[in-house]
């Protein structure tokens, strides 16, 4: 059985998510086998897919090394790279079946594009514990399947520090629990981007994850309508790495597009 590491939302390697992928399976393995290879590999994400009777079209599912996650962006799109670039793929759009319903990727490009779910926060007060844990005022909070705190500009969005620790327990307004926190600003006027963001998930078993997909989801129709711009460009700000997606919101779905790169393949002996 192979499996192979790659960073999405990325260019080159090295930068962007990484997320393991297995090669597809015939039917689905035992879960606790699928939780325990992900807390083996120990990446944000490892991505489990099966075959269906269509070529096209596979299941899909996701595990951090916690839990099982109902959506995951830079996975997704690691699975339709490895299906397209490694697995020879000649589709030009794969469907995978998920727990948030279909999703499909298309090429697009030297990159890919998905089609996911838009989900668009409502504002509400900010948590009395938020600010504390941040070591920042936030100007807005949002919820949605994360909760999503609006800062000023992107020089505080860089300097976060948060208390991890302390983000556990706080965003239970959020749909997909507490624990996962979303922090975004729009850009400096010089940047080739229009937003930036960082995501906090020890909910989730991930003190920062680098390039967020599913955070996207929310982000694209927050600052669409703030922008008044159907599409705009994002960029993830995770030290040291940093990950650049393009969303465009298009009805209750929100398109995003992005590279991905093969950096390690394996043999799985267990």
């Amino acid at each position: 059985m192979r499996q192979w590491t790659v960073d999405a939302f990325a260019a080159q390697p090295f930068r962007g998510n990484p997320a393991c992928v297995v090669e597809p399976f015939e039917a689905w393995p035992d879960d606790t086998w699928m939780q325990a290879l992900a807390a083996e590999n120990n990446q944000a994400e490892t991505a489990f897919l099966v075959r269906t009777a269509d070529p096209d079209r596979f299941g899909l599912r996701w595990f951090t090394p916690l839990l099982e996650v109902p959506l995951c962006g830079h996975a997704t799109l690691a699975a339709a790279h490895v299906l397209f670039a490694e697995l020879g793929a000649p589709a030009t759009r794969l469907t995978f079946e998920t727990k948030s319903g279909p999703l499909s990727v298309a090429r697009r490009g030297q990159g890919y594009e998905m089609d996911f779910p838009s989900q668009p926060p409502r504002r509400i007060e900010p948590p009395a514990a938020l600010a504390k844990a941040l070591g920042v005022q936030p100007r807005e909070v949002w919820a949605s399947t994360y909760l999503v705190a609006v800062v000023d500009d992107e020089a505080t969005v860089r300097a976060l520090r948060p208390d991890v620790p302390a983000l556990a327990d706080l965003g239970v307004e959020a749909s997909g629990g507490p624990g996962n926190i979303g922090v975004a600003a729009l850009a400096a006027p010089s940047k080739p981007y229009q937003v930036v963001s960082r995501f906090f998930a020890p909910g989730s078993g991930i003190p920062e994850d680098p390039t967020t997909g599913s955070l996207h989801c929310i982000l694209a129709p927050l600052f669409s309508d703030k922008l008044e711009r159907a599409t705009l460009a994002y960029h993830q700000a995770y030290p040291g790495r940093g990950g650049d997606l393009e969303c465009e919101v298009t009805g209750d779905r929100v398109l995003i597009r992005g590279g991905a790169v093969t950096v390690l393949s394996s043999v799985l002996h267990a």
